[in-house]
């Protein structure tokens, strides 16, 4: 069962400091995307092509999109930066599509702001990705387990400092809200760190989580001690 009940579409908005020119064009550069949605996988461009371009509703002049399945992008200016806000397509009647419903909602708020940083702190750099998953723990249990329940308690944007996998690091809290913690991570280029996944609801009883790291300028070494203590840690925990 969902916790979004039919009829409701789920809105999430990001605010950034960067041009509405700029992010739209976030959202109309299939290069550009690749920097902030999801994380790196060989399905990365099949997946941006359709969302993003196959299928899609597009109003330039108003930097409007609909994408591919009805989530609908708005990029408006506001102040000196820009507002993004995603309303979700409403839930489609189809038991088994609608099972996954609060898990693209999730992946939507994590990828926002992702975006959210590419815009602010990495525009125009090339990441690299880290990606781990688990549909039987949730993603509050991860923020336990990885002892960032206090960090997961400050103010966003004051800065940490933590053990996260074996590994000293600090940085600034990104975002937080009711199933997601966002940590940028100096020592990864300044990178960033999300913990995401839903909730315990009748369809998954343990909640799932998920865990992307964004990591910029590492060589091939440290990229691959960081890859070894992160799946050392997960297949542990």
């Amino acid at each position: 069962m969902n916790d979004i009940q039919r009829g409701e579409t789920p809105r999430i908005v990001v605010t950034a400091a960067a041009s509405a020119d700029a992010a739209w064009q976030a959202l109309r550069d299939p290069a550009t995307i690749r920097q902030w949605h999801g994380w790196e996988t060989a399905e990365l461009e099949t997946e941006i092509d359709s969302i993003y371009f196959t299928d899609v509703v597009e109003e330039a002049d108003r930097r409007t999109l609909v994408a591919n399945g009805g989530d609908r992008f708005e990029i408006r200016p506001e102040g000196d930066g820009v507002r993004i806000t995603l309303t979700r397509a409403p839930l489609s009647g189809n038991p088994d599509w609608d099972a996954y419903y609060d898990d693209v909602t999730e992946g939507w708020r994590s990828f926002l702001h992702q975006l959210r940083f590419a815009l602010e702190r990495r525009p125009g750099m090339r990441r690299r990705t880290l990606f781990f998953a688990d549909r039987g723990t949730y993603s509050g249990t991860v923020i336990e387990r990885l002892g960032l329940d206090a960090v997961a308690g400050q103010p966003v944007g004051s800065r940490y400092a933590a053990t996260i996998a074996g590994e000293d690091v600090a940085g600034e809290v990104w975002f937080r809200s009711a199933n997601q913690l966002g940590l940028t991570v100096d020592a990864w280029g300044e990178g960033l760190l999300v913990i995401a996944g839903t909730a315990p609801s009748d369809a998954d009883p343990a909640g799932t989580s998920m865990a992307i790291l964004s990591t910029y300028g590492l060589d091939d070494t440290d990229f691959g001690q960081l890859e070894a203590r992160w799946s050392g840690w997960w297949a542990d925990h």
